[in-house]
């Protein structure tokens, strides 16, 4: 997306607007941002340094953008929940730096009052991304065209998610966890787990994933360590839950105590339980 031919646009307190966007006169727009043609930006919106919001998109709410974000055209940011529990409140979207939100990605506003959806730093949102109220997204996530968030979803750092696909409603994503195309997500997926299927189903370790991002250089992580705890918490012949008091009496590694926590808090009351191995 080049914005960078601003010519016709007009100052706006340090940004430039189009002739043919509308920008509320209350909102903040800071130094070097962009507002594209057809482009609209209500009065509660705050947009960081150097960003730029494409044609057509709609930035509406009490909605915060960081610095160095793209927005690329009809995207829609801020807008009130699809929840039949909404009353009116003024809830908040709040987005950190250097994201990228491809075509037609949606973001909602939480539900409640005092309640936020919250976007990290370094993401890429490809096309048709929809991300429902209340839901939590960590640092440099890549989620695939036609991803679909339900409500109350969090997503740890670094995850993947392949494309067309729908993320049940509370469910959790672990950290550096990839889950491939058209698979069925109604369960939590741990961190550095491969999840695959329809039903979801956990293929193993996310091998690949783990050396790309450098951690076998880090003298704190032991994927030896790793993978023998997985083998134990998934391929024994007992519970979770009795799996996971026997691994946590032995040697862990920060990525093997990472894993057990997640696990841990996955099969509490309040969450809908990790996602199951595959029958192999």
């Amino acid at each position: 997306m080049d914005l960078k031919n601003t010519e016709s646009y007009s100052d706006f307190s340090g940004a430039k607007v189009h002739p043919n966007a509308f920008v509320d006169p209350s909102a903040e727009l800071h130094d070097g941002v962009i507002i594209s043609q057809g482009a609209v930006v209500g009065p509660d919106v705050t947009i960081g340094k150097g960003s730029e919001i494409g044609p057509n998109a709609v930035i509406s709410g009490r909605t915060q953008i960081g610095m160095n974000n793209k927005v690329f055209p009809s995207v829609f940011i801020g807008l009130d929940p699809q929840d039949l529990k909404y009353k009116g409140a003024p809830t908040e979207v709040i987005i950190g730096d250097n994201n990228t939100f491809r075509e037609c990605v949606t973001i909602n506003k939480a539900t409640d009052e005092g309640e936020k959806t919250i976007i990290g730093n370094n993401n890429l949102l490809m096309a048709y991304t929809h991300i429902g109220h209340n839901c939590e997204l960590g640092n440099k996530i890549v989620l695939s065209n036609g991803v679909q968030v339900a409500g109350h979803v969090k997503i740890e750092d670094k995850a993947i998610i392949g494309g067309c696909l729908g993320i049940h409603q509370f469910v959790q994503i672990g950290y550096l966890a990839m889950i491939g195309g058209m698979t069925r997500v109604d369960r939590d997926v741990p961190p550095f787990c491969l999840a695959e299927g329809h039903p979801g189903r956990l293929r193993g370790l996310n091998r690949i994933g783990i050396k790309r991002s450098g951690l076998l250089d880090n003298k704190d992580f032991d994927l030896k360590i790793l993978q023998s705890t997985w083998n134990l918490l998934f391929k024994s012949n007992e519970s979770i839950s009795s799996s996971l008091e026997k691994v946590m009496k032995g040697e862990l590694d920060l990525s093997s105590s990472k894993l057990c926590s997640f696990l841990k808090e996955s099969i509490s009351n309040e969450r809908r339980g990790p996602m199951p191995i595959v029958n192999l």
